[in-house]
């Protein structure tokens, strides 16, 4: 609902909503005058250190820090220590998120044992225990084979199999797009076809299969195109972009800024236009933060030989009020890649505002002015690309279940 007007919570559940609602006297306000209450933010793909490397990030700091940024939901991801490749591993996510988290952390689990790509973890059990996704995450299952074997096992539990979508190979040590700025800072490029191959690949296996088929992080035109006809051909493919190839390109990456070393790496502003384009016209379905933190014996190296990855919780939505305040994508579209359509996809409660659902909400200041200091980030590790960055609209107050868990 696009309109003025107000939200009646009664308990932890929307009650009603919009223009005229009748209001309880007994009940207490919150003066949002000139805010945006929009539903939580649904983050699909996030890195946590816990278990295993908690110095980088832990379940509560990773909850603080998407409470900051108005993400009430996030999907955590399975590359952990051990990984999360059995049903012990999901139940002590699950647990320790009830235990520490302020937001809903539901966790992923991995498509084969140890992540390696050739034995297929138990889906049936993961999902039973409360794994919402299957994926690989950092890494590709090169084996076309496996690959078919685990969507069409996928397919019979009813799971989405995300994956990311570049050769391994064919990158091999490229540290960057491949094109002209590689050559000049004389750093190895990765080619876009590194993306492109493989995401054909697992397309293809997709229709085969039948499964749903999830491209984890996409960069490049071409991609889409690729999607569009595996979509024509009848398989059940979704796929995400992260706020940082919307938002940023490889010239960002200047005299070998390594806060910018991501994967897939950041492309030219052609290409982050074609996602941009995309987005609004709905070929990507939705928005990822990407969050990945890494500390200071990881980034401060030469450009080569630091790891990727930037942290992104908390600026996941003033990096996309951009896409709005510039006019390339509605504010509509942007609450509905952020929120809704990823709560579809992966079959969660929340990215509605519609009554009876649970009260996960964001306020929205959409036009407040504001810079971006890294130390006041909550999250464990400063990697942030947008360190210093000045940025219009943040949210305001956050809100789960109904009970406010972080007012700004």
């Amino acid at each position: 609902m696009d309109a003025t007007g107000a939200v009646l919570i009664e308990n932890d559940r929307i009650a009603a909503i919009g223009p005229g609602i009748a209001i309880p006297e007994d009940a207490e306000t919150v003066d949002c005058t000139g805010r945006t209450i929009t539903p939580g933010l649904v983050d699909a793909r996030v890195f946590v250190g816990e278990p295993g490397a908690e110095h980088r990030e832990t379940i509560a700091s990773a909850s603080a820090a998407a409470a900051a940024g108005g993400v009430t939901s996030l999907i955590m991801m399975p590359d952990t220590s051990p990984v999360i490749d059995d049903v012990a591993l999901v139940e002590f996510v699950l647990r320790t998120a009830r235990e520490q988290s302020m937001v809903r952390i539901y966790p992923s689990a991995a498509l084969t044992k140890g992540l390696d790509g050739r034995e297929l973890t138990e889906f049936g059990l993961l999902k039973k225990a409360g794994a919402v996704v299957l994926t690989n995450g950092r890494r590709m299952v090169s084996n076309a084979l496996v690959m078919r074997r685990a969507m069409t096992y996928a397919r019979d539990f009813d799971l989405v199999v995300a994956l990311e979508t570049q050769d391994e190979d064919l990158a091999a040590d490229g540290v960057m797009n491949e094109g002209l700025f590689a050559s000049w800072l004389g750093l190895p490029g990765i080619p876009r076809e590194a993306e492109i191959i493989m995401l054909e690949r697992d397309l293809r296996v997709a229709g085969l299969t039948g499964a749903r088929y999830h491209a984890a992080k996409i960069s490049t035109p071409d991609s889409i195109e690729a999607i569009r006809q595996a979509r024509r051909r009848g398989a059940k493919i979704t796929c995400a972009v992260s706020i940082n190839h919307l938002s940023l390109n490889e010239n960002d990456i200047g005299e070998y800024r390594t806060f910018f070393k991501l994967s897939p790496p950041l492309r030219d502003e052609d290409d982050r236009r074609a996602m941009v384009q995309a987005l609004a016209d709905g070929d990507i379905d939705i928005i990822v933060s990407s969050h990945d933190p890494q500390d200071v014996d990881t980034k401060r190296l030469p450009f080569s030989d630091a790891a990727e990855g930037a942290v992104g919780l908390e600026t996941l939505l003033p990096a996309a009020l951009r896409l709005h305040h510039n006019g390339d994508v509605p504010l509509t579209r942007l609450i509905d890649a952020l929120s809704t359509r990823p709560a579809q996809i992966f079959g969660l409660p929340g990215g509605s505002l519609e009554p009876g659902r649970k009260a996960d909400i964001a306020v929205i200041d959409l036009d407040a002015p504001w810079v971006l200091a890294k130390d006041d980030l909550r999250s464990r590790s400063k990697n942030t690309p947008f360190e210093d960055a000045r940025f219009q609209g943040r949210v305001t107050a956050t809100m789960v279940s109904g009970k406010f868990i972080f007012r700004g």
